[in-house]
């Protein structure tokens, strides 16, 4: 189960590195297209939106892979047992902390549904710059699941062979 939990993170990160490059794309298109008078309309908008979604599907790769910042010159002089506690206590706070804002995040996005509200430039729905934010969280926190199977020393079957 786990191992299909980290290949759908993995393809996430994947959309959100594509999102990533869609800003820069569409960017660069808006600055060649103002030297010819063919300005990219609502590029702030569509560029806000891209980042939004990178950013959030790639933080649960970054969880699965251990790619977050960490001072991993302290936990190394500590006894193995002590160092995996820390992960774990790490892990832990950051599922709980996950959680809390994919609550509070919920209940933000909720009420913009409700008020209708829309970017400025090309009058995108709001909601869907935080559909890819609450996505991200839900994902994080099934990232953060992954961590604390392997921490807690689970293995598949998949993985024994």
């Amino acid at each position: 189960m786990m191992r299909w939990v980290d290949r759908a993170i993995e393809g996430l990160a994947i959309l959100g590195v594509a999102a990533y490059a869609a800003a820069a794309l569409v960017t660069v298109a808006d600055i060649l297209g103002r030297r010819f008078g063919l300005p990219i309309d609502g590029v702030v908008d569509i560029v806000q939106l891209c980042i939004m979604a990178g950013a959030w599907f790639v933080i649960p790769w970054a969880f699965v892979a251990g790619a977050h910042v960490s001072v991993d010159f302290v936990q190394a002089r500590l006894p193995e047992a002590l160092g995996r506690l820390i992960e774990i206590l790490a892990a832990l706070m950051a599922g709980a902390l996950l959680l809390l804002m994919l609550r509070y995040g919920y209940d933000t996005a909720s009420m913009q549904r409700l008020l209708g509200d829309r970017s400025q430039q090309l009058g995108i729905p709001i909601i869907w710059y935080w559909a890819p934010q609450l996505l991200g969280q839900a994902v994080a926190v099934l990232a953060v699941i992954s961590v604390l199977t392997r921490l807690f020393g689970y293995r598949s079957s998949e993985d024994h062979s």
